[in-house]
């Protein structure tokens, strides 16, 4: 679907793309208003709750359930507010680089896609909200339709949103001949079971090999290729009603640890919005400044400092880059190596908590959040000093005869300043540990936390800037929402093929035991967290290959730990790993030029992950 946003062959704007248009603008308008109240009504909801159980000992049992209404409503129409936004995550490595022919044919495929899984999806999603009516939820005493209704108003809402786009971005033949054939698909698709059927093992190949290797490769984004592909194998192969491929999707929606992932999202747009990264970055550039290469070692130290809080790694590298790249060219630093170590960094910092992968990981595995949350700290040190030491090595013979020391007074007040600051993460890993608040709720003390030390400390509290944050929170929220909702079915799907079990005995037999099992699930996560990013692979993956480890030995946090450095290392590789193109779009530099400074970046954190997977008390001495 974000293949509609992504822009296509210019067409000539007919009378039909005007009229379209003219729908659009005010529809995405009133859905992104909606969408900012929902992420504000979240915070408000789950703060009021940690208030009441924790100040006045008196807890509210509907807190929760509203919070998940809310959140799944917010999901919804933040997922139709990313595809008017070209926010859906997809890889576009491949597309970007194709010619007008093949792009076209692409987006023209991305589109179809698209559409083919919103027609054939809303009528199953209306008729399981009918079947779970009856169900009262306990605590607002309502029926559990307003939990479920979510899911065919938002896909009714990404429909009205994509058809107009079609319009607007292809010719009017073009869009007419896609809406036709995403029509046609899904009347037609069930008429091929008995035909499907007869491949037998090799529908799997068909449909989660090709299917979605062809669809990610396309640029269709990762949660419509999940979902088009498990809906596919189910209609074609398969005699299982539509109705449950569409409680699954809800479930992977519906997991209350997910209500973080707005949460954190918001209060990372918070932290660089206030200025608390900014004083964070300054007081380090006081104390290393003056150092061969000190700049670089402020980047490392800032980007885990700000992973510790955001939980947004586009968040963390929009509020750290543009506080130091200036002076670290203006020093001599090349811009390519720049964008090098700020992609390095990302990588570095996965498994700082409050990760988002981290809580996505503890949604689908059951792994505790506090302890990744505390077992994620130190092997991301490993890595900075991975990263460090090349950094020593690359500007050893920097020259530093007009760089100024800081003086002690300099440094103590730019302390002073970041202390509110450098309290941030402190104070969230306490609540948790303390039990003021769940993994899920600390988020909104971060974000009344910073809300009043921008206010009356920082004095830095742009307003105007809400709303758009807001959306923008919505936006990123729906997507990653759709996408563990997609992955969620697809998984399922594979369990139900017998493909998960097959899985298992294979890698149970590998030789080497749990050491060739390590080594292979690094290699495999670093290959596939290039393709989909964490969120999905974790989602896909994670409830297979978890038990799987802990069969052979292998402490759940430490795998985790392993695996979400390894999806980082290829999240952030070129030249497929998004990551590294996001981090050049936020330094405003050619990735071209960080394509040969990375790759002793990369080595050294190869390094360091074979070190932490090596030494298990790395990720487990401090639990």
């Amino acid at each position: 679907m974000d293949s509609l946003n992504a822009a296509p062959v210019a067409v000539r704007q007919t009378g039909i793309a005007a009229v379209a248009g003219m729908l659009e603008r005010p529809l995405v308008r009133v859905l992104e208003l909606v969408a900012a109240i929902l992420v504000l009504t979240e915070v408000v909801i789950l703060f009021v709750g940690v208030v009441a159980r924790y100040l006045f000992h008196s807890p509210l049992i509907w807190t929760d359930e509203l919070a998940q209404a809310v959140f799944l409503w917010l999901g919804m129409i933040g997922s139709a507010v990313a595809l008017n936004r070209g926010e859906h995550m997809r890889m576009t490595a491949l597309t970007a680089r194709a010619g007008p022919v093949l792009r076209a044919a692409t987006e023209f495929y991305g589109a179809a896609a698209g559409l083919v899984f919103l027609a054939v999806v809303l009528r199953p999603s209306i008729e399981y909200v009918e079947e779970v009516s009856r169900i009262l939820m306990p605590g607002l005493e309502v029926s559990k339709a307003w939990l479920t209704a979510p899911l065919p108003v938002g896909f009714a809402l990404m429909i009205l949103i994509a058809i107009p786009r079609l319009f607007r971005q292809m010719a009017a033949p073009v869009a007419i001949g896609i809406i036709v054939m995403a029509a046609l698909a899904a009347w037609y698709a069930p008429l091929v079971d008995p035909y499907m059927e007869r491949l037998g093992n090799a529908n799997l190949v068909i449909f989660f090999v090709l299917i979605v290797g062809v669809s990610v490769l396309a640029g269709v984004p990762i949660s419509i290729a999940f979902a088009v592909s498990t809906f596919a194998y189910l209609v074609m192969t398969t005699d299982v009603p539509m109705l449950v491929f569409v409680g699954r999707f809800y479930e992977g929606m519906s997991h209350l640890i997910l209500l973080a992932v707005p949460l954190f999202v918001f209060l990372g747009l918070l932290i660089e919005m206030t200025g608390m990264a900014r004083s964070m970055v300054a007081f380090l550039a006081s104390l290393l400044g003056h150092v061969k290469g000190g700049l670089h070692y402020v980047l490392v130290g800032a980007m885990y400092l700000v992973s510790g809080i955001s939980g947004s790694k586009a968040a963390d590298m929009a509020a750290v880059a543009p506080a130091l790249f200036p002076e670290m060219i203006k020093r001599g630093a090349k811009p390519g190596d720049l964008v090098a170590l700020l992609s390095a960094t990302g990588a570095q910092t996965e498994t700082v908590p409050p990760s988002l992968v981290l809580i996505t990981i503890g949604s689908v595995t059951g792994v505790s959040i506090a302890a990744l949350f505390t077992g994620g700290l130190l092997p991301s040190v490993v890595l900075a000093i991975a990263l460090c030491v090349v950094v020593r090595h690359r500007y050893r013979n920097e020259d530093m005869s007009n760089i100024r020391r800081a003086s002690l007074g300099e440094i103590g007040r730019t302390l002073i300043a970041s202390l509110p600051a450098l309290a941030l993460p402190f104070v969230i890993r306490f609540m948790v540990v303390e039990g003021v608040a769940t993994a899920t709720e600390v988020s909104t003390i971060g974000i009344a936390y910073t809300a009043v030390i921008g206010l009356l400390v920082y004095r830095q509290f742009d307003w105007s800037r809400m709303i758009p944050m807001l959306v923008e929170t919505a936006s990123l929220s729906g997507a990653i929402l759709l996408i563990v909702g997609a992955a969620t079915s697809m998984a399922w799907a594979l369990t139900q093929s017998g493909f998960s079990q097959q899985l298992a005995n294979a890698m149970a037999v590998l030789p080497g035991g749990k050491f060739t099992f390590m080594g292979v699930s690094i290699i495999a996560f670093v290959v596939l967290g290039s393709v989909l990013e964490g969120i999905p692979v974790i989602v896909l993956f994670g409830p297979l290959l978890f038990p799987i480890a802990q069969t052979m030995g292998i402490h759940e946090v430490h795998y985790a730990m392993v695996t979400v450095l390894a999806m980082g290392i290829g999240l952030f590789a070129p030249p497929f790993g998004v990551g590294f193109y996001a981090a050049a779009a936020i330094g405003r530099v050619d990735p071209n030029l960080g394509i040969g400074p990375i790759m002793a970046y990369l080595l050294a954190m190869l390094v360091g992950l074979i070190v932490v997977a090596a030494v298990p008390w790395i990720s487990t001495g401090f639990l």
